[in-house]
């Protein structure tokens, strides 16, 4: 935006050198890019901002400019030179769009003599950069640029019936705009239409069948307020922003169209044309200013300094705030129309900081207090069990906590179940008290429809009741079937087992850092007899698994086995879990020997592990059981147990006369405590 020093000597007397100028306007954020002087006068070039449409105009940088200095705004007259006709008796306004123009103001000038402009306006055009078309047109564009309110001027006599209407455009209708360039109008543009046709897109540009020409005698001026998403998405799509629509997209003083009229008409009767008395002023639903509550202690908060009170009220004073004092300390202040980005009282404090002067505000370092935030243990949990049943191919549900009468005596699970007074159905007549339930029904529900493995885990709480008080317990569930995993050429697809079930469940244990943890095998109402274990964690039971009885998945018409398991989350999170514990990956090489026992099939895994960990023996580093078989050569009570034992020494290479004193160690701990005697070639 290009500002006149002259020109703003029109509306304040200033007395600063140029760069003076400069420095005070930069100093309240009118920020000059660059500043030249030519013919006579200096013009700045302001940088200006998208939520600042006041400053489009030279009116609004005097305004700020007259409260920085404390000096007051010129009183300026625009005497009217009318006739006698009125101007209701002769023209009429309709606004059928009242939400995209929600005020019109007109006025007409006749007899006027167009003709090349007065010396004075033709320096403000070229000051502005603009080429002086006639007086007419001049007069439109200083008003713009002197108060940011766009004007149009229309041939009076090229407007047929003596009537403007503010409506749509009808699809397919064309206007020639000033310039000769030709445009298809759409629905959802605003124009400016006479009886028959548009004649100006609204807020955009002017029509060339009713520009004004040396052979025009009479105007009617427009001066009006439009929506400004409507006037930018006109201009967006047609292609042509003028220097009107940039300001009416950003938003204009509603309240100024009248004033603007009233001025334009003032210096066209100064060239010889005389106003029609009155004007035309549609404004069907007045805005109210808007109001802001400002509190002092506030301001002195968000700008870390203390204001003076007296230097806040005369400053909102002298940028024309209206100000209501409520009680101590807080006023009721009303927005000017013309400040369109005030809308808080941020807003507000941003203004006195303006003119307080950034440069009294002292730069220091808060001093930031330390929020302790509390660990959300149970949010942690749910999230790492997510992680790792996500990856173990399991995908999360959610289901509702009622069960019926009938589920409670399927499952058996010991608990008494809480009844609800007013249920919703028979089916929901009792609040479950265990998650298996909802998880049979999911598989059945997809089973159904045609999928072949389906794995699912739920996090919730099941309820019951004990010596008559509620209890709810926080537990995980998760049931699996069927295929895992899609179908592949180059292997038989696996199938979910007792073996999937139970590894998903040490995974899970390792990874929350319950390591202490340890199996036992356990009957369980849910669970077939050869399929059922019981987990522990440092000896106390908190979940159970195996494989469900045929006599419940039956009642869900499941026909795959499903393997299915229960953890007490609630009581885990009670629990200490191991910290975490970094060691640098060893540089010396491991011994790795594997060995095969013949063992009774009572023995379980959990024992001869309980066994081998009582052993401490150093530098075992681990083991794993890699392979278990029975075949027609072995006695059927017998089967064969193949481990693999990794010895590693941390700071040195370990011989292998050490590894074999280990190895000796384990084998003849197992034979003494289990009787497992090594298979034919069991050691390597």
């Amino acid at each position: 935006m290009q500002i006149s020093l002259n020109w703003l000597k029109e509306f304040l007397d200033i007395r600063l050198f140029p760069k003076e100028l400069v420095e005070k306007m930069n100093s309240i954020g009118l920020l000059v890019d660059h500043w030249e002087e030519k013919d006579g006068d200096v013009v700045l070039e302001l940088e200006t901002y998208a939520n600042r449409p006041d400053t489009l105009g030279h009116l609004g940088v005097a305004r700020e400019l007259a409260a920085s200095l404390g000096i007051p705004l010129k009183d300026r007259k625009f005497p009217l030179v009318e006739s006698s006709e009125n101007i209701s008796d002769v023209f009429d306004v309709q606004v059928l769009e009242e939400d995209l123009c929600p005020r019109y103001s007109g006025m007409i000038v006749k007899d006027i003599e167009v003709g090349p402009s007065p010396s004075w306006l033709v320096d403000r055009i070229k000051a502005m950069g603009l080429s002086p078309v006639n007086n007419v047109v001049d007069i439109t564009n200083y008003i713009l640029f002197s108060t940011a309110q766009p004007i149009h001027a229309f041939d009076l006599n090229k407007l047929r019936g003596n009537k403007i209407i503010v409506r749509t455009a009808r699809n397919g209708e064309e206007l020639k705009v000033l310039g000769g360039e030709d445009v298809v109008l759409s629905q959802s543009m605003l124009v400016i239409a006479d009886e028959n046709t548009p004649v100006a897109l609204a807020g955009i540009i002017g029509g060339e069948d009713t520009a004004v020409t040396e052979e025009t005698k009479d105007v009617f001026i427009e001066s009006a307020c439009f929506d400004p998403i409507s006037i930018r998405k006109t201009w967006k799509e047609i292609g042509i922003q003028t220097d009107a629509s940039y300001r009416f997209e950003r938003g204009t003083d509603i309240s100024f169209p009248p004033e603007a009229a009233s001025m334009t008409a003032s210096l066209l009767t100064q060239i010889g044309g005389k106003a029609l008395k009155g004007m035309i002023d549609i404004y069907p639903r007045p805005r109210k200013m808007k109001t802001v509550i400002l509190r002092h202690h506030r301001v002195s908060e968000l700008l870390g300094v203390d204001v003076d009170e007296g230097f806040i009220v005369d400053f909102l004073k002298r940028m024309e705030f209206r100000l209501e004092k409520q009680r101590e300390g807080t006023w009721r202040v009303q927005v000017p129309y013309f400040r369109v980005d005030i809308e808080r009282e941020a807003d507000i404090i941003e203004e006195i900081a303006r003119f307080y002067g950034y440069d009294k505000i002292p730069s220091h370092i808060p001093v930031l207090q330390g929020i302790n935030l509390e660990v959300n243990k149970r949010k942690e949990i749910e999230d790492k069990v997510r992680d790792l049943l996500f990856h173990e191919g399991f995908d999360e549900v959610v289901n509702y906590s009622f069960m019926d009468t009938e589920q409670e005596k399927l499952f058996k699970t010991g608990l008494d179940a809480v009844e609800i007074r007013n249920p919703v159905s028979l089916k929901a007549s009792l609040l479950r008290t265990t998650l298996i339930g909802g998880l049979l029904g999911n598989i059945a529900w997809n089973v159904n429809r045609g999928t072949e493995g389906v794995h699912v885990f739920e996090t919730g709480n099941v309820f019951f009741k004990k010596d008559e008080k509620y209890f709810e317990r926080y537990t995980l569930g998760f049931a699996t079937t069927g295929q895992l995993g899609p179908v592949f050429w180059k292997r038989e697809p696996e199938k979910s087992d007792f073996f999937h079930l139970k590894g998903t469940c040490e995974e899970l244990m390792r990874y929350l850092k319950f390591e202490d943890f340890s199996f036992t095998v356990e009957e369980n109402p849910f669970f077939e007899q050869n399929y059922s274990l019981c987990l522990n964690f440092k000896g106390e039971k908190i979940g159970f698994l195996g494989g469900l009885k045929r006599s419940i998945v039956n009642t869900y018409s499941i026909q795959e086995q499903v393997w299915a398991a229960e953890i007490n989350l609630g009581s885990l999170l009670k629990k200490q879990p191991k910290p975490f514990k970094y060691s640098p990956v060893s540089r010396y090489p491991g011994i790795i020997r594997d060995i095969s026992f013949i063992a009774g099939r009572g023995i379980s895994y959990q024992e001869i592990k309980d066994c081998i960990e009582k052993l401490m023996i150093p530098y075992l580093e681990d083991y794993v059981l890699y392979d278990r078989f029975w075949g027609k050569e072995m006695a059927k009570d017998k089967v064969s147990l193949s481990f693999r034992f990794i010895f590693r020494h941390p700071e040195r290479t370990l011989l292998a006369e050490e590894a074999d004193g280990f190895q000796e160690k384990i084998i003849k701990a197992l034979n003494t405590e289990f009787g497992l005697n090594l298979r034919g070639g069991g050691q390597d």
